[in-house]
């Protein structure tokens, strides 16, 4: 698999990062193991988590292959600090106490000394300085390679880069993390021009729709086994199973049947070679699933398939010209 340089940092990432949001719950560690060793094998290294992801259970899994199927080295882990969930609801905080808490409860799961990307999850009440200053703090400790933000709109990702800039005493940001599909452009607007200015990476999250672009929703009951019939994740796919969404469905699997591959093949390449995207996160909960993403190397779009995918989503992305 290709790898990409993460600015500001002597990381590479793959093109490709695998993602364990369902790992604990819908994906169990016999499955976990297959999936991490299957994407390591297949020349991938970026692992994207939280300690949101199944309460922890995610990096546990994680901490419990790094023991037994892979070596600590062959892989980034990128996690998270800032977001947490009780009973369904989300509750935010990024104070510096609370971030830096989660970041050693993080590296205990883990059973690691240091992660490679730790990211803010998000916006919260807490004084910017402070917040970033825990950033600074896992740098400077090296309890963190590289830092950056999740699900920052652009003022707040231009304010806390610029912030950081400021003063060569800080962490330079190198991430930014967005959700970003064919149905998700609206990070086109100001946060992938804020990434392209300052010169971060770009981290997609969902670049399949949240599994709608790969058409198994399509004209049918919602499948038993998928996640829009889980009662932990019908809320995250509910919104992209509406009639708007159809067409846009409908144009991806005429693409794939077109080229002769899936249509996750095609969403998937759209967004992971869409201008400003270092990698793109997929969270495959089957082996066979994964293989199939996993092909998607060798999957390059026409131009006139990438130009038509863009104009019946929202029309041009004004960064292919620049």
């Amino acid at each position: 698999m290709q790898r990409r340089p993460l600015p500001h940092s002597e990381i590479d990432v793959s093109r490709v990062g695998l993602g364990t949001l369902a790992w604990g719950r819908d994906v169990d560690q016999n499955t976990s193991r297959k999936l991490l060793k299957a994407f390591v094998d297949a020349g991938g290294n970026l692992i994207d988590t939280a300690p949101t992801y199944s309460s922890g259970i995610a990096e546990r899994l994680i901490g419990s292959a790094l023991r037994h199927i892979v070596p600590r080295e062959s892989l980034v882990i990128a996690t998270k600090a800032g977001l947490s969930v009780d009973e369904g609801r989300q509750a935010i905080d990024t104070s510096r106490v609370s971030l830096l808490r989660e970041l050693d409860a993080s590296l205990e799961r883990l059973g690691t000394s240091y992660v490679d990307i730790w990211q803010v999850h998000a916006w919260g009440d807490a004084p910017l300085d402070e917040t970033l200053s825990a950033l600074d703090y896992a740098v400077s400790s090296g309890k963190a390679r590289a830092v950056g933000v999740c699900n920052y709109v652009g003022w707040q990702l231009g304010t806390a880069t610029a912030w950081q800039l400021s003063s060569e005493t800080r962490a330079m940001l190198t991430t930014a993390q967005n959700e970003y599909s064919l149905l998700a452009r609206r990070c086109e607007v100001e946060v992938l021009p804020a990434v392209t200015y300052h010169e971060l990476g770009f981290f997609a999250w969902s670049p399949l729709g949240r599994g709608v672009l790969t058409g198994k929703y399509r004209g049918a009951p919602v499948p038993e086994t998928s996640r829009g019939a889980s009662p932990a994740f019908s809320w995250f796919v509910e919104p992209y199973l509406q009639p708007r969404c159809d067409a846009i469905v409908d144009a991806v699997t005429h693409a794939a049947s077109g080229l002769e591959v899936t249509p996750e093949q095609i969403a998937l390449s759209w967004v992971r070679d869409a201008p400003a995207v270092t990698s793109a996160l997929v969270g495959p909960r089957t082996l066979d699933h994964l293989k199939s993403l996993l092909a998607a190397e060798d999957v390059e779009l026409p131009p006139i398939i990438t130009s038509a995918l863009d104009d019946i989503t929202g029309g041009p992305n004004e960064l292919r010209e620049l």
